[in-house]
């Protein structure tokens, strides 16, 4: 009994002294399992940015679309695509704002959800002296196409062509001497608003400077040749579409080797196809090393809602930076 009694206090005695040791604390965590936390793309965003026009000093909007994305990533630098909508956009850049949505990138972006990954700019020409021109006067709210919850709205059908497919005749530069350059009240008057956009998008948002581009319909087809001519140096590469340019305006473009892919309709009688080569041949005689022409033979003045439906185009814009 002694024995085992002697046995039981040594035992209790070493154990209490054990357990008033301090604990060792282990040099190597073991490591925690792996967890996994799946962050939501953030979804597109169509904003109304105020500026205050050069032209009447007063303040009117423009659109900015930021990206599907965009918010998830904020040390990206995005590339940034200036869009100029063609005649029957023009408004007051207030509640005409939305008549921008119609065509182009922005409707494409927005309306038909084409994950393009570019900052769209897109600002409304003002009306000036075209307020009486029908499609202008005549045009309803009805007519705006609108971005639905679910799915996408159908797209209108191409306009209808007559006529058998024809060669463009033949018209010279020197036959282009007694064309006027621009179109009556383009976007040539706003000159100073669209620089003004381009460098508040960039002091607001993530913008990759070298991955400037710009591209407009019709009378912003026009308006694309005469910009990119008098600010050849901010833009990485440009895209004309269903606007011709005057050979009056290829030096500045072609001494900065600033890439064109053009594109006309092959049926179109609003802007014809034959005004296109004088201004593209004089961009070659220049040098300028990257022309491109894609004439879309059965296509009449809408030949745009084909060109901004496919990929190429955006793929071949951002294939090019500025040195």
């Amino acid at each position: 009994m002694k024995i085992k009694a002697l046995l039981f206090i040594s035992i209790f005695t070493f154990l209490a002294a054990c357990e008033s040791r301090p604990k060792l604390t282990a040099t190597k965590a073991t490591p925690a399992p792996n967890i996994v936390v799946a962050t939501k793309t953030s979804e597109e965003q169509l904003l109304r940015k105020d500026y205050v026009s050069t032209v009447d000093k007063e303040t009117h909007q423009y659109f900015v679309y930021l990206p599907r994305g965009y918010a998830n990533e904020p040390n990206k630098k995005w590339p940034v695509m200036l869009f100029l909508h063609g005649n029957g956009e023009r408004g007051n850049g207030r509640d005409d704002l939305d008549y921008v949505i119609s065509h182009g990138p922005l409707y494409e972006a927005w309306v038909q959800k084409k994950d393009l990954p570019f900052i769209i700019i897109s600002p409304q020409l003002p009306i000036f002296t075209m307020g009486k021109v029908p499609y202008i006067a005549n045009r309803t709210r009805a007519q705006i196409p609108q971005r639905l919850a679910e799915g996408v709205p159908a797209r209108d059908p191409f306009f209808a062509t007559q006529g058998p497919l024809k060669p463009a005749p033949l018209v010279t530069q020197a036959d282009m001497k007694k064309v006027a350059p621009l179109l009556p009240m383009g976007w040539e008057q706003v000159e100073q608003d669209l620089l003004g956009m381009l460098n508040d998008v960039q002091k607001t948002y993530n913008v990759d400077t070298s991955r400037r581009y710009l591209t407009g319909l019709s009378y912003g087809g026009f308006g694309t040749w005469y910009f990119a001519s008098k600010h050849p140096e901010l833009f990485a590469a440009i895209a004309p579409v269903v606007g011709w340019g005057h050979p009056d305006l290829m030096g500045p473009i072609a001494q900065h080797q600033l890439p064109v892919w053009a594109f006309a309709g092959g049926r179109d009688t609003s802007v014809d196809k034959k005004f296109f080569y004088p201004g593209l041949s004089k961009l070659e005689e220049l040098g300028d090393k990257e022309v491109r022409f894609t004439v879309e033979e059965d296509m009449a003045h809408d030949t745009w809602k084909r060109v901004y439906a496919r990929d190429d185009l955006y793929l071949w814009l951002l294939a090019h930076t500025t040195k």
